[in-house]
């Protein structure tokens, strides 16, 4: 992982990276309030160690008679992990990292201070609130990692490990999580709980890759056809595209051929095909998923490299 960079204080992309911290907060803790504490879900991270000492500590202190408070144990947790990361790993974890945490932490708790229900659910349906459990802590963290903070917790233990081991980190923060699923499982002793534990995660980074590299994805074509001219014509002219000739040559016959290699919507590689069956029926098409495009006709790459 890189260093942080520094970053003008008041400006523009100061104030929009902030509301993202400031919205992806407040998202993350709604799903954590109306979906996930109701039904005992354990979806990983700090959060997740959190639920389980809530439902442990009912009746435990006088002053959190329902339990010890979500949002202010996430953030005992997360003061010293926090710390401890930037001892370790150097100045990884910025402002902007302690201030995503400190307000989820205090958007989970005035948010289950202010229900009149305490800890009831929105929707009795498990499967329903672990749906919707993913999407809003998903789109919340989405929102949190696109302003360049982390989510601090679990992520930097995985990431410790990662320095002394030779583990991969992605499949380090998926064990990490893991376990603390498992504690839920062996905390309430109901195998219902890790199940629909690892829908929400499942689901939470789906929605996290949405916002990061947005829902409406390209697809990359590779063809190669005799017709490439025409081809070629099509995509220029009718579906305003543009493209690369790469050069290639047959592995059987040692022809040389001209592949053509474009982005285009998904609506236009149905568009596409349809036009090189009729033309050449015997043409060879690959269709690739492309999360993000830079450059000329999509995103920009200086935007995008100023706003990251």
């Amino acid at each position: 992982m890189a260093f942080l960079s520094k970053q003008k204080m008041f400006s523009t992309q100061w104030f929009i990276d902030y509301l993202y911290i400031l919205l992806g907060s407040f998202i993350l803790a709604i799903g954590y309030v109306f979906f996930v504490t109701p039904h005992k879900i354990v979806p990983g991270g700090v959060y997740g160690i959190a639920i389980v000492v809530h439902y442990l500590t009912r009746g435990m202190f006088e002053i959190w008679p329902n339990g010890f408070p979500i949002g202010l144990f996430g953030l005992i947790l997360n003061i010293p992990l926090t710390y401890a990361g930037i001892k370790i790993l150097g100045p990884r974890f910025g402002i902007k990292t302690v201030v995503g945490f400190v307000l989820a932490s205090v958007f989970i708790d005035g948010i289950a201070y202010l229900r009149p229900v305490g800890d009831a659910p929105l929707v009795n349906d498990v499967l329903l609130s672990s749906v919707f459990a993913g999407v809003l802590i998903g789109v919340g963290l989405g929102l949190i990692f696109k302003s360049r903070a982390t989510s601090g917790g679990s992520d930097i233990i995985a990431m410790i490990i990662a320095k002394y081991t030779r583990l991969q980190l992605g499949k380090l923060m998926i064990y990490v999580d893991s376990a603390i699923v498992l504690i839920g499982l062996a905390a309430f002793k109901d195998w219902q709980i890790p199940l629909y534990s690892l829908v929400v995660i499942y689901i939470t980074g789906r929605a996290i890759d949405m916002i990061l590299e947005g829902a409406g994805y390209n697809k990359a074509m590779l063809i190669i056809s005799k017709k490439h001219p025409e081809i070629k014509n099509k995509i220029m002219k009718d579906l305003e595209r543009g493209g690369t000739y790469l050069k290639g040559e047959g592995m059987f016959t040692g022809e040389e051929k001209q592949i053509i290699y474009t982005v285009v919507s998904r609506r236009e590689v149905a568009v596409l095909q349809e036009y090189i069956n009729n033309i050449d029926p015997d043409a060879f098409i690959t269709v690739m998923n492309a999360s993000e495009i830079l450059g000329e006709g999509f995103q920009s790459l200086r935007k995008k490299v100023e706003a990251g």
